[in-house]
């Protein structure tokens, strides 16, 4: 008559060890003579097969494994373009990789007359083992294009990618603006239309809280094209139904982002709150919804937090700031960025996070939502902590993908002044979480 009480027992303990137990880490790369160092991560799962994982930072990296993260293979990327950072690595419904990233045609980076002129893409088909030399974006020299971001239609495969025109990067000129530019393919990334610009604010080129900056596009259940982006204290948000022929005369104003998007955190010599936007087309009860995730300071410069706000009428209206983090305040949390498992309509958050210690001590953590963003449970998933330095160029973001109960974040880490890749292959039960 014990058994059955037993075996609750084992199961609770069981269900208690799954949500407390350490997520394992697994380190990517490292800082090398002779490489620049890595930083800026982004990873895709294989939509045919999670197994199958594409990882990628700063400048040229490329890691990729096809046994679920038991083992990974690293390679520098090539292209008669030159690969130049910015990369932004997405998967299409037929299995093929895609690996965006900025331009040095020159090979002399900031020495050279082109470098940003345009971006690049490059496609592999076979898992991320070969890929093409890369087909060209939006090339407008001597203007200067950067931090873009891809999406795609995995309906009917069409490419879409948004990001920042600068008429000359780092200008203080008033004459000279920064515009959100948009391109599709819908040749699998082969050729590209010709980009227009979809803000209706122009910003300035400083790179700074009034340049207009972190466009990540997103699409909707009916194909709808879905972009938001940070400029002046406020996030704007844009539209289009007609593969983005034609967008929304008046950007609709999100959130007011206070701090702006170029936030101060020690330790950190570059931090940016810039938007992630995703919507869900799962069949969940949230279908259609459009969420948005950001950092500000609206508690303060000592209490950067990450926020979500959200859209069930395909962005007229917006949803009050909700709060990721789950800490008492006064503590840092910064450089964030979500994804959805569109097979469940699950929201994954990633972030660092200061709230367990009382220096410059940082962990990630990642929240997940399983009610569209109304509540969230935040878990540690970084083994140990780091101390970043404000010396040491630390990248502009994390990044973090989410397949069929699979969860991978990736994100860069800081031991002794060197910077490091790692990431973690996540399962839903991992988190304790139960359908």
């Amino acid at each position: 008559m014990y058994k059955p009480l037993l075996l609750s027992l084992i199961l609770v303990a069981l269900s208690i060890f799954s949500t407390t137990a350490q997520i394992k880490n697994i380190k990517l790369d490292e800082a090398a003579a002779g490489s620049y160092p890595p930083s800026e991560p982004s990873i895709a799962i294989n939509l045919n097969d999670i197994d199958n994982i594409v990882a990628a930072a700063i400048l040229d990296k490329v890691y990729t494994t096809k046994d679920g993260g038991k083992s990974w293979t690293k390679k520098r990327l090539k292209s008669s373009y030159g690969v130049y950072g910015d990369p932004a690595v997405i998967s299409s419904a037929y299995g093929c990789f895609y690996y965006f990233h900025l331009s040095d045609p020159s090979g002399k980076g900031w020495q050279g007359e082109e470098i940003l002129d345009r971006m690049v893409v490059q496609k592999s088909k076979n898992g991320g083992v070969k890929w093409n030399n890369g087909y060209s974006i939006g090339l407008n020299h001597p203007k200067d294009q950067d931090k873009e971001w891809p999406a795609i239609n995995q309906k009917n495969g069409n490419i879409y990618l948004t990001w920042t025109q600068f008429d000359k990067y780092g200008s203080k000129e008033a004459s000279d603006k920064s515009n959100i530019l948009f391109s599709k393919s819908t040749e699998g990334g082969k050729n590209w239309s010709a980009p227009i610009a979809i803000n209706e604010l122009q910003g300035d080129c400083i790179d700074d809280d009034k340049t207009v900056e972190g466009a990540v596009p997103t699409v909707g259940p009916n194909g709808e094209i879905y972009v938001a982006w940070s400029y002046d204290d406020k996030i704007y948000f844009d539209r289009s139904v007609d593969e983005g022929t034609t967008w929304l005369e008046k950007d609709v104003e999100v959130a007011n982002q206070i701090g702006g998007w170029a936030l101060d955190i020690p330790g950190i010599n570059r931090c940016n709150g810039m938007p992630i936007t995703i919507c869900d087309v799962s069949n969940s009860p949230y279908n259609g919804t459009i969420y948005v995730n950001y950092a500000d300071q609206t508690n303060g410069e000592d209490d950067t937090d990450i926020w979500l706000v959200k859209s069930t009428d395909k962005g007229a209206t917006w949803s009050a700031p909700k709060r990721v983090n789950d800490d008492k305040t006064g503590k840092q949390q910064f450089l964030t960025w979500m994804s959805i498992d569109q097979t469940t309509g699950y929201i994954y958050i990633v972030f660092y996070d200061r709230r367990n210690h009382e220096d410059l001590n940082t962990d990630v953590y990642l929240a997940y939502s399983t009610d569209g963003g109304e509540t969230f449970i935040n878990k540690k998933i970084s083994e140990s902590p780091f101390i970043p330095s404000g010396d040491v160029f630390f990248g502009d973001y994390t990044n973090i993908a989410a397949h069929k109960g699979r969860i991978c974040p990736v994100w860069t880490k800081m031991d002794d002044g060197k910077t490091s890749i790692w990431t973690a292959v996540i399962s839903e039960g991992d988190l304790g979480i139960e359908r």
